[in-house]
């Protein structure tokens, strides 16, 4: 549009105005969110599903929970914690697993008693399904120490778990984050539990 000024009528201004459209507005809008979306799934915390029994009782299939993906950027996982990560033998997968040990330890596993440096532990969070004992092959082992710079992770639900039992150590490279915590179904809502097994 155009202006006149006050002391030169006779000048006349022209004012171009740019107008947005509101399609453009929302347009704007959802490529910003997508853009924040990425961000934060890829470099802060992500949602996954649980479709297996091998993290019974901790974990149940269906649950939905969110995994923290800063906190191993700035240190390794701990034993006991609970660590999402690429599926060693099928990398496009995602699995989940407890981390029972970390490198240089030495550990077994007989029966329902798993050992750490020579001592038994008291794993409350654990649980045992009956399973044939043809498929019961690789679930106990001798005593083994856990390469430096590996982990050694291990389902809750011990007897049917395709663990580190089957495939073993996992390389640091291929962690993904921490379970943080559930959010679905609401009946299951709640902090993840870290805890690591106490000597007998």
């Amino acid at each position: 549009f155009f202006l006149s000024s006050s002391k030169k009528p006779d000048e006349v201004y022209r004012l171009d105005v740019f107008y947005r459209s509101a399609a453009r507005e929302w347009v704007e809008s959802i490529l910003k969110a997508l853009v924040l979306v990425l961000v934060v799934k890829t470099f802060v915390v992500q949602a996954f599903f649980i479709p297996t029994q091998s993290m019974e009782k901790t974990l149940l299939v269906g649950d939905y929970l969110l995994v923290d993906k800063i906190t191993y950027l700035f240190r390794d996982p701990l034993p006991g914690e609970i660590v999402v990560f690429e599926y060693p033998e099928e990398p496009q997968k995602d699995f989940i697993k407890r981390c029972v040990a970390v490198g240089g330890m030495e550990i077994s596993h007989q029966g329902k008693t798993y050992v750490v440096d020579g001592k038994p532990l008291k794993e409350p969070y654990t649980h045992y399904e009956p399973v044939p004992q043809y498929q019961n092959d690789k679930r106990n082992f001798e005593p083994y120490k856990v390469p430096e710079g590996t982990f050694w992770m291990m389902g809750d639900n011990r007897n049917n778990s395709q663990d580190s039992r089957f495939w073993g150590p996992l390389p640091r490279w291929r962690i993904i984050g921490k379970a943080w915590a559930g959010y679905y179904p609401l009946s299951r809502i709640g902090l993840m539990n870290h805890k690591f097994g106490t000597p007998e």
